[in-house]
């Protein structure tokens, strides 16, 4: 099932599957089943494939393949749950207890196995409710540790990551390692309206519910209110935004990042907000209805589009502030 032919061939995709074509009576003999395009496929697993996000029982080596699928959020983890009650009762290696067999070097912090620190050994022998630096990593020290996006892409001038989601009213969501939600205005947004004087930010603790005016963007006496995009509890607001507010405009998708949000379901709260081509699309078509906007104040634009620049307001105020924000915020 691994060969390398047209209709045979296996898929590197993080889940560990192979797979290939197969005729409608075909039995599948431990694969599963599926139909795809109007053709039959038989997947299964396949332990030779590469996890994109290995579960910390796979890298501790207490089983033999599990990718993550819960943003490294343990504590909310079915699958961890029902493994640590297995491991209780003596059927399961626990990953700490297979972790513990290695040599004292080779011990990994269980935050540099999820990615989220650069590689540092465990001093308090997996016993993490006793160590004051996990509870300093989780307290504080995550939620001020940004990394910027794998991949961006640029639709018309204005910078799109393939890692986040969207919401319409142009505001961004990224789930964290831990499950933390980081969250922020977009390029198209801040290039609309150009580098703010100042938000309106709410504080710690304050809850966010989804589609709702939760904070505002200031202006030369003009505010743009902005939708949330989720709901959610805030457990950290970007110092950085209020004291330098162009920091967003410069980082849009890291170091202005505006909030971090705690919400009880972080894979619920996507279901709602657009990813990968979804996100292309509508951003093609947001792009599309301000260049109608702009040749109704301006006049034509040149026949190859081109690409926008910063602070498209400032450039052309006929566009007008409030038709701006209503357009594209949605407020």
């Amino acid at each position: 099932m691994a060969g390398n032919s047209k209709d045979n061939r296996r898929d590197h995709i993080g889940y560990g599957t192979t797979y290939r074509r197969g005729a409608g009576d075909e039995p599948a003999r431990g694969a599963i089943k599926t139909v795809l395009g109007g053709q039959t496929w038989l997947v299964k697993p396949d332990q030779k494939a590469t996890a994109a996000h290995p579960c910390l029982w796979m890298q501790a080596g207490a089983v033999k393949f599990k990718n993550c699928t819960n943003f490294y959020d343990c504590a909310t983890c079915t699958y961890d749950h029902a493994m640590g009650e297995k491991a209780k009762s003596g059927k399961q290696v626990g990953w700490q207890d297979a972790m513990r067999l290695r040599p004292e070097m080779g011990r990994a912090c269980r935050h540099s196995l999820t990615g989220r620190i650069a590689r540092r050994t465990c001093a308090y022998n997996y016993e993490c409710a006793a160590c004051d630096f996990d509870q300093f990593f989780e307290e504080v020290w995550s939620a001020k540790t940004t990394t910027a996006p794998d991949e961006v892409m640029s639709i018309r001038g204005f910078d799109v990551p393939t890692d986040h989601f969207f919401h319409e009213g142009h505001t961004w969501v990224r789930i964290e390692s831990g499950g933390a939600i980081r969250v922020g205005m977009d390029d198209f947004a801040l290039k609309l309206l150009g580098a703010a004087d100042g938000y309106d930010l709410p504080l710690m603790g304050k809850e966010f519910h989804p589609g709702k005016p939760s904070w505002g963007l200031k202006r030369k006496g003009k505010t743009a209110d902005v939708l949330s995009p989720l709901g959610g509890v805030i457990l950290e607001v970007n110092p950085r935004v209020r004291e330098v507010p162009a920091a967003v405009n410069r980082e849009p998708y890291a170091g202005g990042w505006l909030f971090l949000v705690h919400t009880p379901d972080p894979k619920a709260s996507l279901k709602t907000l657009m990813s990968d081509q979804q996100t292309v699309s509508w951003m093609k078509a947001e792009v599309a209805q301000l260049e109608h906007m702009i040749e109704d104040v301006a006049g034509p634009l040149a026949a190859d589009g081109g690409y926008f620049s910063d602070d498209i307001y400032g450039h052309l105020p006929g566009l007008g502030w409030e038709r701006l924000t209503q357009a594209f915020l949605r407020t």
